[in-house]
C-alpha cells in the first residue's frame, strides 16, 4: 500500500505562486509514475500533469501549461507542483496521484492523496 500525503495549498492572489509537495510512503517512490489532478466541486475529477518514474518526462494539461511544473526527488519521496502566474480559475482541491504508469485519467489511478485546498482571489 502507498500513501500519499499533500501539503502547501493555501490562499494567494491572481498572478502569484504556490508550490505543492506530496510525501509518499510504503513503496518504493521511484517506482511509482505520479501525477497531479485536481476537483472542483461539483465537477469531475481533472488531470493537471503527470511525471515519469525518473522524473525526464512531463505531461501537463493545455490549461497550466507554461504557468505549472512538476517535478519529483526521488532519494526525498516526494512529488511537487510549482504553480506560477495563478488564476482564479484555478482554485480547486488538488490531488497527489500515484500508480505504475502515467495516465491522464483519474479511474486509472491507483493511489490517491487526501488532497490539498488552493484558492486564487481575483
Amino acid at each position: 500500500q502507498v500513501q500519499l500525503v499533500e501539503s502547501g495549498g493555501g490562499l494567494v492572489q491572481a498572478g502569484g505562486s504556490l508550490r505543492l509537495s506530496c510525501a509518499a510512503s510504503g513503496r518504493t517512490f521511484s517506482s511509482l509514475a505520479m501525477g497531479w489532478f485536481r476537483q472542483v466541486p461539483g465537477k469531475e475529477r481533472e488531470f493537471v500533469g503527470t511525471i515519469s518514474r525518473s522524473g525526464s518526462t512531463t505531461s501537463y494539461a493545455n490549461s497550466v501549461k507554461g504557468r505549472f511544473t512538476i517535478s519529483r526527488d526521488n532519494a526525498k519521496n516526494t512529488l511537487y507542483l510549482q504553480m506560477n502566474n495563478l488564476k482564479p480559475e484555478d482554485t480547486a482541491v488538488y490531488y497527489c496521484a500515484g500508480g505504475s504508469y502515467t495516465t491522464t485519467r483519474p479511474n486509472d489511478i491507483r493511489y490517491w492523496g487526501q488532497g490539498t485546498q488552493v484558492t486564487v482571489s481575483s
